[in-house]
């Protein structure tokens, strides 16, 4: 368990960092005339992440959960292959990223890295490792009830960012 806590403190730290980068692009979209969208959402999206790092830690230690070998190596890789294409995304979209739907009339929609393949290959890092990091030890109440969460959360969001996308960037 102690290794595990360790691990979702990194993803703790690793959030923390995400939104020192997102801090920053926000203040250079917005010095860009950039326009926020779904403000309403935001906090519900940060409640969610919150609630899930707590309860990865939480339910394996209440309901005394075990680190099962055959399940948590595998959830391990897929939870760190996430992080990676996470910040893949993060690097890809340079000062465009943000934890905020933030867009710059006029810019272009970026079509390398990650994105070249979908539209939305962040949240594929988020739905992977939703449903990966509380499996690493064998929470499993934690990995389907924030996956539901997270699955109606996604549909707020990326409706947003696509009517985000269609009115500011060019045709």
């Amino acid at each position: 368990m102690t290794w595990y806590t360790l691990l979702v403190l990194a993803v703790a730290v690793e959030r923390v960092a995400e939104l020192v980068v997102a801090r920053r692009n926000g203040a250079w979209t917005l010095a860009r005339a950039g326009v926020e969208y779904g403000r309403g959402h935001y906090p519900v999206m940060v409640a969610l992440h919150t609630g899930l790092l707590v309860c990865c830690v939480l339910e394996p230690m209440i309901a005394h959960r075990p680190f099962l070998p055959a399940l948590g190596w595998p959830m391990l890789a897929l939870a760190l292959l996430a992080q990676a294409l996470r910040w893949w995304c993060i690097t890809t979209l340079g000062p465009y990223w943000n934890t905020r739907v933030i867009v710059v009339p006029g810019a272009r929609l970026v079509s390398a890295g990650p994105y070249r393949f979908m539209r939305h290959p962040n949240y594929v890092a988020v739905v992977v490792e939703i449903a990966a990091l509380p499996l690493v030890h064998s929470a499993w109440v934690t990995a389907t009830a924030f996956t539901l969460a997270n699955a109606m959360l996604l549909r707020v969001r990326v409706r947003c960012e696509n009517t985000a996308l269609a009115r500011a960037l060019p045709a």
